[in-house]
């Protein structure tokens, strides 16, 4: 990553996050995640290495450089809380894991998402949302994510690395003036009513996956 995009990750995590245009945050629904790998991090460094792609020799032209590179940087980055995977050989498709950040309400709750790669990235964003439901505003119960830079104010700077933070930020500092579960947004103005309430249907939702 050039020293611009260092400098634009770092604003981006310390900024607000601002809500997507009107109707823009409901995109269609996607096709189910196939289950992630039992050793994703031995996966992932296989996909890389191979550049394996349905498509042939795409993963081998400049987006999969791209993503084999992204991929390298974020697993030396050191950051807490965020890692992503290709899903199995396909280095277009992505299995990503945040962990809710320390003093947010969120704080030990472990989700995951998917992040699905265009042909035309990182020119045009990437398809993420959460394969774990996500009691949150800006989270409809499909998954999908109401965040600026996934949508309008995406740039050909950012990469999964500044999208992971991102989203974890988002997490802790939700835009209810946007939501897309309007319950969420009202509770999140009783911050004890939500944490109880989110502590609740996440131990639901993790019991209701368990074996």
């Amino acid at each position: 990553m050039n020293m611009d995009a260092k400098i634009l990750t770092r604003k981006l995590a310390n900024r607000q996050l601002q809500p997507c245009s009107p109707g823009s945050c409901l995109p269609p629904c996607a096709a189910g995640m196939a289950s992630q790998n039992r050793d994703p991090a031995a996966a992932s460094v296989a996909a890389a290495r191979k550049g394996a792609e349905p498509s042939g020799g795409a993963a081998r032209g400049p987006v999969g450089k791209r993503l084999q590179q992204e991929l390298m940087t974020l697993m030396m980055s050191g950051d807490k809380g965020i890692s992503a995977f290709p899903e199995s050989d396909n280095l277009f498709k992505w299995v990503g894991t945040i962990h809710g950040a320390a003093g947010t309400v969120y704080e030990d709750l472990r989700y995951k998402l998917s992040l699905e790669f265009p042909s035309g990235y990182p020119y045009n964003a990437p398809t993420v949302k959460f394969l774990t439901p996500c009691y949150h505003p800006n989270v409809d119960t499909q998954g999908n994510i109401c965040l600026d830079i996934l949508k309008d104010k995406w740039s050909a700077l950012y990469d999964v690395r500044t999208i992971l933070l991102s989203i974890q930020s988002l997490l802790g500092e939700p835009n209810i003036d946007s939501p897309l579960n309007t319950h969420a947004a009202e509770l999140w103005k009783n911050p004890t009513a939500f944490k109880k309430y989110l502590q609740e249907t996440y131990s639901k939702q993790v019991s209701s996956q368990d074996p």
